[in-house]
């Protein structure tokens, strides 16, 4: 069942996607049994140094003037029947008894984390938090992040009543409405996999007390905002931007994979059940909440952070002439781990790289196109092994991949993703986030049914395209991506 927006008065759902690197706000309604979208605003996701810590740290007062820009922009057009917000995971804000912010919103690109999965491990194993969560170990999530506060800034700990992520502390902010959304909670790695909030892991983390609300479901109406909207609702949607990328995914069955293509590159399937076996602890995989209770069977892979800091770094202005420049060098000539944490913030992107292929015994790269070259390359080789991981996990093949997002636009990258993956891609729609945090709002108003009925949606509402299988990826060369996945070069250490 979908309701026409000509039968609701014309009112538009406001969808505030946000990326570590940027944000839109999107307006989305149906009209003559199509989704229409219109992005009312775009902006940089601002940061900033805190002067006391010296923590990088969103600024989320920054974050709320662009929303707020949004809302009144899309409400001079007409009425807003409802807004939502969707971001990144495992950051967070603190806020007192008084509902009072303590201390910052540092950013999990900051170092303060170094030596914090050791410390939590030592209190409870690996092995038992990924059993507790089935949620892949990474040293930026939120349970980490929290041991860092406790042993590095105890007065916020102690000051600190309620842990909002970031899109529920902005929900806060619109509509004084506190809660924790159950998609984002399930990426903290303090989340069981009974949907709820596990007291032994807020105790590793070095917590005296738990600072969550249970979770609520996506596509739950908080409440109201008065900011310039006319009363809309303020709808939580799926708040984890993959979450939403994959509800706005329009996947037909279970043997397509999708990969949400932005800053990272989210790669995974959509399973009704946990997938928590010895085998995908050794394999590392993360079972992260969905819409309808859905879970993502996925792994992180660093995306286009790396491209976005080489741009910066080289002034380059078109992207897309650079993926052009790129297109033209020979293929799989030098090669990188994405997930190398050499890569995750260093002071310059291009230094990084260069020392890495330096370490490994490559050509150094000279040019932003060389760079890209070998940045795309590599991203396909490892989507390449998260593939072949994925089928071993699942115990059957795959037949198709979806990639969704902004780097759905980069038709070298969908072409190399078919060839080292050997499956037909299909790139599309781009404003995946943005439409799966709107689809969660009308189904929540009762505008759509369901998310089947949404795909549906979706997939009659946009173009879509296919890349299929071409030039075979060279052995030698998948072998060598493959040993420099065995060991993090920043370190010397063993990867996980």
């Amino acid at each position: 069942m979908i309701r026409d927006s000509k039968t609701s008065e014309e009112k538009r759902h406001l969808a505030v996607d946000l990326g570590a690197g940027s944000g839109r706000v999107v307006a989305g309604r149906i009209r003559d049994g199509r989704l229409e979208l219109q992005i009312v605003s775009r902006f940089r996701t601002p940061l900033l140094l805190d002067a006391t810590s010296g923590y990088q740290c969103w600024d989320t007062d920054g974050i709320l003037r662009e929303i707020t820009t949004g809302l009144e922009r899309c409400a001079e057009e007409g009425p807003i029947a409802s807004i939502g917000v969707d971001s990144w995971g495992s950051d967070y804000v603190l806020l007192d008894a008084n509902l009072e912010q303590v201390g910052k919103a540092v950013s999990y690109r900051d170092k303060r984390t170094a030596g914090m999965m050791e410390h939590v491990w030592a209190r409870l194993p690996a092995a038992e938090i990924y059993r507790r969560t089935g949620i892949q170990l990474q040293p930026f999530n939120t349970l980490y992040q929290l041991a860092a506060t406790v042993l590095q800034e105890p007065q916020w700990a102690e000051q600190a009543r309620h842990l909002l992520m970031i899109p529920d502390y902005l929900h806060f902010r619109l509509s004084g409405v506190v809660s924790n959304e159950y998609t984002n909670a399930t990426t903290t790695q303090m989340c069981g996999v009974d949907g709820s909030w596990d007291p032994a892991l807020a105790e590793a983390a070095g917590l005296t007390r738990c600072l969550m609300q249970p979770p609520v479901a996506a596509a739950t109406v908080l409440g109201e905002t008065h900011a310039g909207t006319g009363r809309a609702k303020v709808v939580a949607p799926a708040t984890h931007d993959t979450a939403s990328a994959v509800a706005g995914a329009p996947l037909e069955d279970a043997s397509e994979a999708y990969i949400s293509s932005g800053t990272w590159s989210l790669m995974g399937v959509e399973s009704p059940v946990l997938i928590t076996s010895a085998e995908g602890l050794r394999m590392n995989f993360t079972n992260e909440g969905g819409l309808e209770r859905r879970f993502r069977v996925l792994k992180n892979i660093m995306g286009m952070w790396l491209i976005q800091r080489i741009c910066e770094e080289h002034k380059v202005a078109s992207v897309s002439r650079l993926v052009a420049e790129a297109s033209a060098l020979p293929a799989w000539q030098l090669l990188i781990n994405p997930n190398d944490p050499l890569f995750r913030n260093p002071p310059l992107m291009t230094d990084a790289i260069r020392a890495y292929c330096h370490r490994t015994q490559q050509p150094e790269p000279r040019t932003a196109a060389q760079m890209a070259r070998c940045v795309f390359d590599s991203l396909a080789l490892a989507y390449r092994c998260v593939k072949e991981d994925l089928e071993i996990l699942l115990q059957r093949k795959l037949r198709r991949i979806r990639i969704v997002g902004g780097g759905s636009q980069n038709q070298l990258l969908n072409q190399l993703c078919a060839d080292a993956c050997e499956l037909p891609v299909v790139a599309g729609p781009v404003e995946a986030s943005a439409l799966g945090n709107l689809i969660a709002q009308m189904i929540a108003l009762e505008v759509v049914e369901n998310l089947e009925v949404a795909r549906e949606l979706i997939r009659s509402s946009f173009r879509m395209r296919e890349f299929l299988p071409g030039a075979s990826v060279p052995v030698e060369a998948y072998c060598r991506f493959k040993q420099l996945l065995s060991t993090h070069y920043q370190t010397g250490a063993t990867c996980a």
